[in-house]
C-alpha cells in the first residue's frame, strides 16, 4: 500500500484529473490511499479564524473538516473508490480510497492541534499507521533537487510538525510536482526525503 497527498492547490489545477486518472489506473496494481490536503476549504478558515478570532483548537478541528470536503469533492471524481474516517473506522483496503479525517483526531495525543500541523503531516501520520510503503506527496510548485526535510520546512513547502513526525518512525518520503502525473510510479522512490 501506497500513501498519495493530493495537495490543496490542486484544487483548481489542470493536472487534478489526470493525476486521479493515473492513481485510479495504478491501484489495479497496489492499494492506495488519498490523502487530500484543504486547499480552499482550509483557506476560508484561516480567514474566518482573523474575522471571529478563534482559538487555534477549533481552527485545526475546522481545517480536518475542510480536508474531509475536499475528499468528498475527489470521490465524486473517482468512482468506485472508497472513502473510509480512521482512526474511527479502519480501512478494509480497496484498491483505491479516500482518507475523510474527522474529529476522532482530536483525540489523538501524538499530533498537536494548531496550524503547525497540516495534511502534509497528517499523511505522514496515517502512512506510518497502516504502514505504507511510501508517502508521495503532490505540490504545484516544489523546488527541484532539495530533499532536506528541514530545509523544505524553513521554505515554507513542509510544515513544522513533519519533521517530528518523520523522526518517529522511518518510510520513505518523496515530493512530486503536479505536471509530472506521467512519471509517477509506485516503486521506492530515488529522490527521497531525508532529516
Amino acid at each position: 500500500m501506497i500513501v498519495v497527498k493530493l495537495g490543496g492547490s490542486l484544487y483548481q489545477a489542470e493536472e487534478l484529473r489526470p493525476w486521479l486518472a493515473a492513481l485510479k489506473a495504478l491501484s489495479q496494481e497496489q492499494n492506495i490511499i488519498i490523502v487530500p490536503g484543504g486547499g480552499p476549504f482550509a483557506e476560508q478558515v484561516r480567514k474566518a479564524q482573523q474575522i471571529h478570532g478563534f482559538n487555534n483548537i477549533i481552527a485545526h478541528h475546522m481545517a480536518i473538516l475542510a480536508m474531509s470536503q475536499f475528499g468528498i469533492l475527489l470521490s465524486s471524481l473517482l468512482p468506485n473508490c472508497q472513502t473510509f474516517s480512521y482512526p474511527n473506522q479502519h480501512l478494509v483496503t480497496p484498491p483505491l480510497s479516500i482518507w475523510l479525517p474527522d474529529k476522532q483526531l482530536l483525540e489523538q495525543p501524538d499530533l498537536v492541534q494548531n496550524w503547525d500541523i497540516t495534511s502534509d503531516s497528517l499523511a505522514l501520520w496515517l502512512a506510518q499507521k497502516y504502514q505504507a510503503k511510501k508517502l508521495t506527496l503532490i505540490k504545484c510548485n516544489p523546488p527541484e533537487h532539495v530533499t532536506s526535510i528541514d530545509k523544505l520546512n524553513k521554505i515554507g513547502i513542509l510544515d513544522n510538525a513533519f519533521s517530528a513526525i518523520a523522526s518517529s518512525r522511518t518510510i520513505p518520503i518523496e515530493i512530486i510536482a503536479a505536471n509530472r502525473y506521467k512519471q509517477f510510479t509506485l516503486d521506492l522512490p530515488t529522490n527521497r526525503l531525508y532529516q
